[in-house]
């Protein structure tokens, strides 16, 4: 699969821009707990950003998982300087790899370094509204990447072969809509498989709409759904959402 140059430039540009963010908000104060992830204060959430940085630089260079991870010494490192440093340093990476080198992925349909681009941008802005929480300085989020968020959400960590074993604490029996801005996505879900279209054909059981970034975040755990923006089975819609928790934690 190859990554259109304007989308690699576009996802390039997307991860510079709330990298950069992020360590402005860091700079508000590392103590700060952030609520969405309650076990972290926004020092730890820039160390985690880093480290995720830094293994998809080692993944980019080696065109595998690297092993052992993580490296020693990374704790003891300033964290803003540790993020500085990453943040500049993953956009280099995916630079000089460019979007065709075969290299590891979690996607059984995309196994070159194309992948990394979207995946570091949206992993970039999720935790950029983690530390904007952290300290309420909450700012939207691109709207066409927080479509292709959405898309890459159910499509791919959602709608991906993991549940054939019915390893679930939410086996719903549903079947769910998502309608943002002109897009939807519908999902059939059981006990061991969940089945992703991108059309809105066909009966649900709920239909969950909105604005892009309110869904993306919403999906993300990063904030509550209204349920005026929902219309069906209530409780189908809360259990899809818990069983998307569970593939994206």
């Amino acid at each position: 699969m190859s990554l259109p140059p304007e989308h690699a430039a576009f996802y390039l540009a997307c991860l510079q821009r709330d990298a950069a963010r992020l360590a402005e908000v860091g700079r508000l104060g590392l103590p700060a707990v952030v609520p969405s992830c309650p076990e972290w204060t926004v020092e730890s959430l820039l160390r985690h950003v880093a480290q995720v940085y830094l293994h998809k630089i080692e993944i980019l260079r080696l065109g595998a998982r690297p092993e052992p991870w993580p490296p020693a010494g990374l704790d003891e490192r300033d964290a803003l300087e540790l993020f500085e440093e990453t943040r500049t340093a993953i956009v280099v990476a995916l630079t000089e790899a460019g979007t065709d080198r075969p290299t590891w992925t979690f996607s059984p349909s995309d196994q070159t370094s194309g992948f990394w681009f979207r995946r570091m941008a949206l992993e970039t802005v999720v935790h950029r509204v983690d530390a904007e929480l952290a300290h309420d300085v909450v700012t939207p989020v691109d709207r066409e990447l927080a479509l292709d968020g959405i898309d890459e959400l159910l499509t791919l960590m959602l709608g991906g072969p993991w549940w054939e074993e019915g390893d679930t604490k939410h086996p719903v029996d549903a079947t769910i809509r998502i309608t943002s801005a002109g897009r939807s996505w519908t999902t059939r879900l059981d006990a061991t498989s969940a089945t992703v279209v991108p059309t809105a054909e066909g009966d649900v059981d709920a239909e969950v709409f909105g604005d892009p970034d309110e869904l993306l975040l919403w999906l993300w755990g990063r904030r509550d759904l209204n349920m005026d923006q929902s219309a069906g089975d209530d409780a189908a819609v809360l259990e899809f959402r818990a069983r998307v928790a569970e593939c994206t934690t």
